[in-house]
């Protein structure tokens, strides 16, 4: 059964979450691309052990399907934030790499986020409540 401590921090992560969400969306905005584009940066700046992802790749870390994250991937292209690759291990691949300008945002924005995520820290730390 919880008890009235853990309504409280349940309450208290879901607001603060909630306002690091709002805080993201108006930076993303600020810098003239979307939340959803600033994801995909951020997932391709972020992946590990390469430089680059596939599409499902991305959308699995996205939570999206493929064919939405195929568009978003190419909206990213036009914008010049990706580029797109024949992978040359496996020609039925595509690579996408962050762009010159995608990298700049990217590095931009999650700067923003880090500064507010610090602001945030003790929400984050785990309490322990009592059973």
């Amino acid at each position: 059964m919880l008890k009235k401590a853990h309504y409280v921090a349940l309450s208290d992560f879901r607001f603060q979450l909630a306002r690091f969400q709002r805080f993201s969306e108006r930076a993303t905005r600020a810098s003239g691309i979307t939340q959803t584009q600033y994801l995909l940066l951020l997932h391709l700046r972020g992946f590990k052990a390469r430089d680059w992802a596939s599409v499902g790749e991305l959308a699995t870390r996205l939570h999206a399907s493929p064919h939405g994250t195929a568009a978003l991937v190419k909206r990213c292209v036009s914008l010049r934030l990706v580029t797109k690759r024949r992978s040359s291990d496996d020609a039925r691949r595509v690579e996408v790499h962050l762009a010159p300008r995608g990298r700049r945002l990217v590095t931009r924005i999650a700067a923003l986020h880090r500064d507010e995520l610090r602001s945030l820290r003790s929400v984050f730390r785990i309490r322990h409540v009592g059973r």
